[in-house]
């Protein structure tokens, strides 16, 4: 049995670490909003609230600081393996102006390693994203060179890059493409909206399913110090994808626009497929 901690038990974090203590791992789990303990107690994780919030100066923010120092420490003790799964949550704070904004998610991990340094920890998976390609033509594999283009792209890669670099534990990186389940799927914000860009665009995503097993599978078969892109293969247009599933759930078709239909984007998944032996559960796309 081997403890982990995943920071993040949200959308992914929770059934993974559900099926995580199905396999007989012991999990300590954080969630950022307290109504949300009890769920995780509820599911035998190890319940903690941990806000990586901006540092403070005053009195409050120093107690606060304090507080969430002791909270950190004893949701790393005792685990070898830490899971990182939090959104850079950028969009509000200038991320797409023409401001140099902060690098805010970068910040909350270069806080987040001196805790790492000093734990138990030993091996470190970094959920990330596929959007640290940018708006790349052609088929896009781990060899590619990372060109993001958003400002959550950027501080994701660089986040990246100071985990890898990190001499005290061993980082592997799974970007993952458009994330789909059974709750959640794009084609239910794309609905009955109008010139929508790229139809002829291949689509690049995964399943929640195919999140949780890939992770299991880098944790299992000790794949650390790596890169994984993680995408289905299974690409066929925006247009064709989306018309269908549009047409399945009885929503109001999408309409695409060609005026800008230039993006010809293919995540290939062949290194995890490789590597890892895994075969993407094809049926729930």
């Amino acid at each position: 049995m081997t403890q982990i901690s995943i920071l993040g038990c949200g959308w992914l974090g929770l059934p993974l670490a559900k099926k995580l203590i199905e396999k007989g791992h012991s999990v300590n789990g954080s969630t950022a909003s307290e109504n949300k303990l009890s769920i995780l107690e509820n599911a035998g994780i190890n319940p903690f609230l941990i806000i990586l919030s901006d540092p403070e100066t005053s009195v409050e923010g120093m107690v606060e600081n304090k507080r969430l120092s002791e909270s950190i420490n004893d949701f790393l003790d005792k685990s070898e393996i830490l899971l990182i799964d939090i959104p850079p949550k950028l969009r509000g704070n200038n991320a797409d102006s023409g401001d140099s904004p902060r690098k805010i998610f970068l910040e909350k991990i270069e806080n987040l390693i001196p805790f790492i340094e000093k734990s138990t920890i030993k091996k470190v998976l970094f959920v990330s994203s596929t959007s640290v390609y940018g708006d790349e033509n052609g088929i896009i594999t781990e060899e590619t060179i990372p060109n993001p283009e958003t400002e959550s792209g950027k501080q994701l890669l660089l986040s990246e890059a100071i985990l890898q670099k990190n001499q005290n534990f061993e980082t592997t990186i799974l970007r993952f493409g458009g994330l789909i389940g059974e709750d959640r799927h794009p084609v239910k914000f794309l609905a009955g909206k109008e010139n929508l860009e790229n139809p002829d665009a291949p689509v690049n995503l995964i399943h929640q399913k195919d999140c949780i097993s890939i992770i299991e599978q880098i944790i299992n078969q000790s794949k650390w110090n790596d890169v994984f892109n993680a995408v289905a293969p299974f690409h066929p247009t925006r247009q064709e994808y989306y018309t269908e599933k549009a047409q399945e759930q009885n929503l109001i078709l999408p309409k695409f626009t060609t005026e800008k239909s230039n993006i010809k984007k293919t995540i290939s998944s062949k290194k995890v497929e490789n590597i890892l032996s895994y075969q993407f559960e094809l049926d729930v796309y």
